[in-house]
């Protein structure tokens, strides 16, 4: 099982030449990652953010600006956990339908018990920052749409490869798909068992039979 977020999983930092920082922007980030998923964007304050990151508050505001600030870095950081998590499933699947059932299974593994609940950071700040925040949510969309695509490519690979049915709108079947993913997390939150989000993927794959 694939756990979407682990403080273990570390990515290179580059950093500023000049007075190394007081303390590990990769951990800083990791909690905020956990404060933004669980308490939304609206929900989450400055000072539970420094609170969470173990800050002061001098140190937050040498390296980010404001809230929107930590959020983008954070956003940043959970989408490269995430893709990580996802290119180690898809690194065993040959064709276009089991490329498909990685991408639904990676989502399954992170839609069902503690890390059901603390939902995905992507879904809960488009519901919150789209009215206000037109750069972010369209940062947030792109997210959304690099998934689409993803499915979509699978989609037609499978077609090829004679894994799927010819008779299959690659783009529709992919919306679906995404719909599907994106549902997943939100039963995720909700606190939905592990057998009912592996009964919905399954489902799923019969769908494109």
């Amino acid at each position: 099982m694939i756990v979407l977020y682990n403080q273990s999983m570390t990515f290179s930092n580059h950093r500023q030449i000049g007075r190394p920082r007081e303390f590990d922007m990769e951990q800083v980030l990791d909690a905020a990652v956990l404060l933004f998923r669980e308490r939304g964007y609206n929900g989450t304050s400055i000072a539970d953010l420094r609170a969470a990151m173990g800050l002061t508050a001098g140190s937050l505001y040498k390296a980010f600006k404001d809230k929107r600030a930590i959020f983008v870095a954070a956003l940043d950081r959970y989408l490269a956990i995430r893709e990580m998590a996802l290119e180690h499933r898809l690194n065993e699947a040959r064709t276009g339908r089991d490329k498909i059932l990685a991408m639904l299974r990676s989502y399954a593994d992170v839609s069902h018990g503690l890390e059901g609940r603390r939902g995905c950071m992507v879904l809960s700040g488009l519901t919150e920052v789209d009215t206000f925040d037109e750069a972010l949510a369209h940062r947030l969309f792109q997210a959304l749409a690099g998934n689409e695509q993803r499915l979509t490519r699978f989609i037609k690979q499978g077609i090829l490869d004679g894994s799927l049915p010819s008779r299959l709108d690659a783009r529709v079947s992919a919306r679906y798909l995404l719909c599907v993913v994106e549902g997943l997390r939100v039963l995720g939150k909700r606190g939905a068992g592990a057998d009912e989000i592996n009964m919905i993927v399954e489902q799923a794959m019969r769908a494109l039979e």
